[in-house]
């Protein structure tokens, strides 16, 4: 599978537009083929060691079963228009792409 983690950090990352990107992600990006695991949420503040990363509002998680449908789905309309609509906020975008095995 092909996990594709995206990190987004926000020019307003008020509690309104944190959630803004959040049902856009829901209403875009959930229903692709492929997809065997999708999830989005936010920066959780109490894990504060060294090691984690607080430099994002919004974290995005899509599993896909292969990498076909991880490049279907970056073309798709669904995504275009997500892309469109919200990147106008986007400070900064990190993506992480790794293959996994499911236990």
């Amino acid at each position: 599978m092909l996990a594709h983690c995206v990190y987004f950090s926000l020019h307003d990352n008020s509690p309104e537009a944190i959630a803004r990107l959040i049902e856009a992600c829901k209403r875009d990006l959930r229903d692709h083929t492929g997809v065997v695991h999708f999830s989005v949420g936010t920066l959780n503040q109490e894990h504060d060691r060294p090691v984690n990363e607080h430099d994002f509002d919004v974290a995005l998680h899509l599993f896909f079963a292969t990498n076909r449908w991880h490049d279907a789905y970056q073309v798709s309309a669904a995504h275009q228009q997500f892309v469109r609509e919200n990147e106008s906020n986007w400070k900064r975008v990190r993506v992480f792409d790794s293959d996994v095995e499911s236990m």
